[in-house]
């Protein structure tokens, strides 16, 4: 049952809020507000219009899958072409995630409820997170009405330092794993996405306690690996016990991202893309010897993903979940204690609490050194969060882009084009990533 987002209520912010360009207007006058559920919901809620560009750049954008009608196949081509993509992701993208932040900002400021704000805190960073993983620096809004804002983008550092980690500390302080259970943002979702954000900065110190938190504290929490890989995705299994935080999807959720959903890409129902399986991530399956999940994850035959069920609308999307944070956690482990190689054996064990489940032998003798481990462990999140939107963002973070892809790839394309209407709604103020 989808239980985060009151469909009446979305409607009324829905029609309230006027299309915006770089800054959002405010989505409901606080001033007349003393109950902001509503907002609150609007803040999750808004969160949908990222998801199919997220997915599309996490995987299309890597070696998982491919393009083949013109001009789609530029996101395999690493140079401007991509800006024709604009009006079906990055525009969508950018759109929706600052009206998710101007619905946080509301509740953040004028909700008496400690644990509103700390929820509108978290969807606020994870915004934020997508937003600098995918553009770099972005324009910084804390405010829901604040009609002098500097829309001046903010180095992404800044945007870490200065926002997105202090809002998920607050998030940790403000809330308890209550909501676990109706897909709210909880304490143990705050630690698993603070981990991963000071992974994605290279971090591994301050990353380290908080992925331990998640697994100390995840049996408490009603939080533990599926025992089938299968049971972790499809609309029957949303919100299993693996999920620290998904954005939910429903049918019966009117949904302002206007082309093909995340589902279709991947099963090939989109034109640009009848069969978008690239057939690298079929190579490394087989390499690895990886049977189950790939019976689960791709059909070969028919060149297509199909972690998903069809083009079912009713499928959550995962945003963080326990395998990625265990994943996650062995890579903070072998970075901050492992130069040695003496560590190798209980790192590789982590994995194999993943592995196992796929039928897959332990790694235990297979790699000892830490560059050895290190490429262990992208290789488990490779195959393991396929189709999740997972694998450019990896490749990035971790300065394997031309070893993976197989080419020197200009630095500039790491991020993607900031939306053109944006940057011409500001005058300018707004610049474009260099190449683009």
């Amino acid at each position: 049952m989808k239980k985060i987002i009151l469909l009446l209520t979305i409607v009324a912010f829905i029609t309230s809020c006027e299309d915006i360009e770089q800054v959002p207007s405010n989505i409901a006058n606080s001033d007349s507000l003393t109950d902001f559920e509503g907002v609150l919901n609007a803040a999750y809620y808004y969160q949908l219009g990222s998801v199919t560009p997220m997915a599309v750049m996490g995987d299309f954008r890597a070696d998982n899958a491919l393009m083949i009608e013109e001009p789609y196949p530029s996101f395999d081509r690493f140079n401007s072409d991509l800006l024709d993509m604009e009006d079906q992701f990055f525009e969508p993208f950018y759109i929706a995630l600052y009206r998710s932040i101007l619905s946080a900002n509301n509740v953040i400021e004028n909700s008496a409820s400690t644990s509103d704000v700390g929820e509108a805190k978290f969807i606020r960073a994870l915004s934020y997170f997508k937003l600098v993983r995918v553009f770099g620096d972005v324009t910084v809004n804390l405010s829901s009405g604040d009609l002098s804002l500097d829309v001046t983008r903010q180095p992404a550092t800044e945007v870490y330092n200065n926002v997105i980690i202090p809002d998920l500390q607050d998030a940790i302080a403000a809330l308890d794993n209550s909501g676990l259970s109706n897909g709210r943002a909880t304490r143990i979702a705050a630690q698993g996405l603070l981990g991963k954000v000071y992974v994605q900065i290279g971090n591994f110190s301050s990353a380290e306690s908080y992925l331990e938190a998640v697994i100390n504290s995840a049996e408490a929490a009603g939080v533990s690996l599926q025992p089938n890989f299968a049971d972790i995705f499809g609309d029957t299994n949303d919100l299993n016990s693996e999920i620290l935080f998904a954005t939910q999807v429903s049918s019966s959720i009117p949904d302002e991202y206007g082309f093909t959903e995340f589902t279709g890409w991947y099963i090939g129902n989109d034109s640009k893309s009848f069969e978008p399986l690239d057939l690298d991530l079929v190579a490394a399956f087989d390499a690895a010897g990886d049977v189950t999940r790939k019976a689960l994850t791709v059909d070969e035959v028919g060149v297509r993903g199909i972690k998903y069920l069809s083009e079912n609308p009713d499928q959550d999307w995962i945003e963080l979940r326990l395998a990625d944070v265990i994943l996650l956690y062995a890579e903070t482990l072998n970075e901050n204690n492992n130069a040695d190689g003496s560590q190798s054996a209980s790192i590789l064990s982590l994995l194999d609490r993943i592995r196992n489940r796929a039928g897959l032998a332990s790694l235990s003798g297979t790699a000892d050194t830490q560059m050895e481990v290190r490429q262990a462990i992208a290789d488990e999140r490779r195959l393991e969060l396929a189709f999740e939107g997972q694998r450019w963002f990896d490749l990035v973070r971790t300065g394997t882009v031309d070893a993976e892809m197989g080419e020197t790839i200009n630095p500039n394309y790491h991020v993607f084009p900031v939306p053109v209407s944006e940057i011409l709604a500001s005058d300018g103020i707004i610049s474009q990533n260099p190449g683009y």
